[in-house]
């Protein structure tokens, strides 16, 4: 039997229309709208494009957003400096600095002045370290890795005690989403180029979170039978029978996992909107804090 699609675009739908209400309710009981503040340095087209999508998800919650666009040749005074303007703007209660920077700026030094107030996109190396410290919240989780976990959960798959195995060890989504299914209590390896062995080690996962960048780099024949896949992963690859000359896959190779597993995502929409969505969600949760609305 087919493995069962968990449709992201589905779910962040249903999320998106918590927060739309939820918006409205603050800006009521505040008259204010939420504020998310967009660094941008460089030309990078698919930076650019992300960062057109997430305003555009914004506008269609209530929640606004202003973006300091910086050229590729910027300066890391120049980048700290937008930086340091959102966290002195009242109008601003979420800053998302668009990764990745041009190679002259410093990264963690940038990330690192972004007020943990602030944080929507809980990767400042503050946030970071509490989410690895037991006994410890961070302010905000990553928004990528938080969509993860919602869709691991909407299997309805029990986190705790299953053997979860992470392909790929990345800053943004390997590391954090490994941190937070061990704080769920899944027992958790985390592989990487240098594992011996790769495919008999995910074979023996329940869930599978698939984050490494290589096109369709899992086939079917690595997994358990029934796990759960969640696929981060968006490629671009040649396709001449579409108009743009190629197609989007994912880390997984989704044919042949599908005969295998019992739930799996799909690219495009899968993890790629509730990306966005947990972003919304940050800004909201920012805004509410800073007026000191309860949770």
């Amino acid at each position: 039997m087919p493995a069962k699609i968990i449709d992201g675009q589905q779910v962040a739908g249903r999320i998106r229309g918590e927060i739309s209400a939820a918006v409205d309710d603050f800006t009521a009981k505040t008259g204010l709208m939420p504020g998310l503040g967009v660094v941008l340095a460089g030309d990078d087209p698919a930076s650019a494009m992300y960062v057109r999508m997430k305003r555009r998800a914004c506008e269609r919650v209530g929640i606004r957003s202003e973006a300091r666009i910086l050229p590729s040749d910027a300066t890391q005074q120049a980048v700290e400096d937008a930086v340091r303007a959102f966290n002195d703007d009242p109008a601003i209660h979420g800053i998302l600095v668009q990764l990745p920077l041009p190679d002259q700026i410093d990264e963690e030094a940038a990330l690192s002045r972004i007020s943990l107030a602030k944080d929507v996109d809980g990767i400042h190396p503050v946030n970071i370290g509490r989410l690895g410290m037991r006994g410890r919240e961070p302010s905000f989780t990553p928004a990528t890795p938080t969509g993860v976990m919602i869709l691991i959960e909407e299997t309805g798959l029990s986190i705790e005690g299953a053997q979860a195995v992470v392909i790929g060890r990345s800053n943004i989504v390997g590391l954090p989403v490994a941190l937070m299914l061990t704080n769920a209590n899944a027992t958790v390896t985390i592989c990487h180029s240098r594992t011996r062995d790769l495919p008999a080690v995910v074979r023996r996962a329940d869930i599978v979170v698939a984050a490494v960048g290589r096109p369709e780099f899992v086939t079917g024949d690595w997994l358990k039978t029934g796990a759960v896949v969640i696929d981060v992963g968006s490629n671009s690859v040649p396709d001449e029978s579409s108009d743009k000359g190629y197609r989007y896959v994912g880390d997984v190779e989704f044919v042949t996992a599908r005969t295998v597993a019992g739930h799996i995502t799909k690219v495009p929409g899968g993890v790629g909107p509730m990306t966005i969505t947990m972003l919304l969600a940050n800004t909201l949760k920012a805004a509410q804090r800073i007026a000191g609305i309860d949770l």
